[in-house]
């Protein structure tokens, strides 16, 4: 093959009263012309601008541009055929399938003799893609979609929608007021009351939401055509709860470390804590950019749910918008609960703590590698961030300080953790059964189903000493008035 169109095609140099050609379709498969409408505007090509003797330059030509079509883009008699190849070129190479590394990238795992085989299975997975750099396995991890609940995973410029989860923004707030706890014993039903009229779950909205709340206002909901469709859901939805185990309860805090960054002296407190995400709203973006996402990058089949966008793609930068402006959401979401909550109760908190999980967030490794860090279903624990780790309707939280592990990529678990399904949860306990624990426990249940059994989850103390060197403690919140969902 010559290394150059003949001097008269490179001219664009029409020869007239031209032969008819005969093409070979095989020929044209020998030149590697794939099949299709590239197939049919070469032959379209070589009757207008060749001869029939120049049938096997014609040949060596149509092999030459197919071979290297970006040097011929500008050349008047092959320019269609090579912007067209360019471009077929483009996508087909979005639709080839990317390997697995052969070798996983490093990862630890906290309470290893808990966590079922699925999740160490879905995190092995998530460590051999290419784009991976480091992760860690929280001892509250169970199976999900994609990464793991209580995965943590380092990318380079990339993020992986089902890395982030479909409750995007999921988060953790807590208000401690400045009343006493015998306030339980003493306005117990005035507190059922209020639980019922300021909180709403699934599907059930407020009728008249305050949608006067800044986050409505956000510029992002004219970024792009999701958001601008979503933005009336997300009017709608302000202030509420999703369903599952999300909760909005009044309990006791215990503060134990008097160095706690919360200015609360060590004692007991009444609190309002709160567990939620970004709602449908949310849920739709995740929806949305977890098809395109698998659209564009092809994985195999075991790992086709971590698909990630390239940061540097428009599809990868207008997720990462709008997952941002979830997050804020699901706090605004919170905050508008516990500002009624404050308000029915005649009294300001004293300390809010906050912290949210199901996001990913642009952090630095220890080898000074920026990363995207994906936490799913776990909580961020930085040197001296605080956080919420719950246990379940009948065992209590931990208010903890992170203690910057880099090794955990600055993570701790976000809860006890599921050890039951919910289909397995309703056919091992009865409604009888739950009613005694209860009791037993002093907590009263408003809503909530078996599927949300304490006997679901693993043991909350077993989970925080498995990462003692992830928190400190700084209290404890235990559940008196539980509202739930149904």
């Amino acid at each position: 093959m010559k290394s150059e169109l003949s001097f008269y095609h490179i001219c664009g140099t029409k020869f007239k009263n031209m032969s008819k050609l005969k093409i070979k379709g095989n020929d044209l498969k020998l030149a590697g012309v794939p099949s299709g409408p590239l197939a049919g505007l070469a032959v379209a090509i070589a009757k207008k601008h060749f001869r029939s003797e120049e049938y096997d330059r014609f040949l060596t030509d149509l092999a030459l541009v197919t071979k290297t079509p970006e040097k011929f883009v500008d050349n008047i008699v092959w320019e269609t055929y090579a912007n067209k190849l360019v471009s077929h070129q483009i996508i087909e190479e979005e639709k080839k399938e990317i390997s697995l590394n052969e070798n996983a990238a490093p990862y630890k795992i906290w309470g290893a003799n808990d966590i079922e085989a699925g999740a160490l299975n879905q995190m092995d997975i998530a460590s051999h893609l290419p784009i991976t750099h480091s992760g860690a396995l929280m001892a509250d991890a169970h199976q999900g979609y994609g990464l793991p609940i209580g995965g943590v995973l380092g990318v380079e410029n990339a993020v992986i929608p089902y890395g982030v989860g479909m409750d995007i923004g999921c988060r953790m707030c807590l208000s401690v007021f400045p009343i006493a706890p015998s306030f339980f014993k003493s306005d117990s039903s005035n507190l059922k009351v209020m639980l019922k009229e300021n909180s709403r779950f699934g599907k059930h909205v407020f009728d008249d939401p305050d949608g006067d709340h800044e986050i409505l206002e956000r510029a992002e909901f004219n970024d792009t055509k999701i958001l601008r469709q979503l933005k009336d859901k997300a009017y709608k939805q302000l202030g509420s709860s999703g369903s599952g185990n999300h909760f909005v309860e009044f309990g006791i805090t215990d503060i134990t470390d008097p160095t706690n960054e919360m200015g609360l002296a060590v004692g007991t407190y009444f609190s309002l804590l709160t567990h939620s995400g970004s709602r449908g709203f949310g849920a739709k973006i995740a929806q949305h950019y977890t098809k395109v996402a698998m659209s564009k990058t092809l994985l195999p089949k075991q790992a086709k749910h971590l698909a990630w966008l390239s940061l540097d793609s428009e599809a990868g930068m207008e997720y990462w918008i709008a997952m941002n402006l979830a997050g804020d959401y699901a706090s605004a979401c919170h905050h508008d609960i516990h500002k009624r909550m404050a308000i029915s109760l005649g009294e300001q908190p004293l300390a809010m703590v906050e912290n949210h999980h199901n996001f990913a967030w642009k952090e630095k490794a220890a080898d000074g590698t920026e990363l995207i860090v994906h936490r799913k279903g776990a909580t961020p624990a930085g040197k001296g961030v605080l956080g919420i780790i719950p246990g379940s309707m009948t065992a209590p939280g931990f208010i903890v300080r992170g203690k910057g592990s880099a090794v955990s990529l600055n993570s701790a678990s976000h809860g006890a953790g599921r050890k039951m399904s919910r289909t397995k949860a309703k056919n091992s306990f009865t409604k009888k059964e739950l009613r005694q624990l209860l009791g037993k426990e002093g907590v009263t249940l408003i809503g909530g189903g078996l599927d949300e059994a304490p006997g679901a989850y693993k043991n909350i103390h077993d989970v925080m000493n498995a990462q003692i060197d992830l928190v400190d403690v700084l209290g404890t919140f235990h559940p008196k008035i539980v509202r739930m969902d149904k």
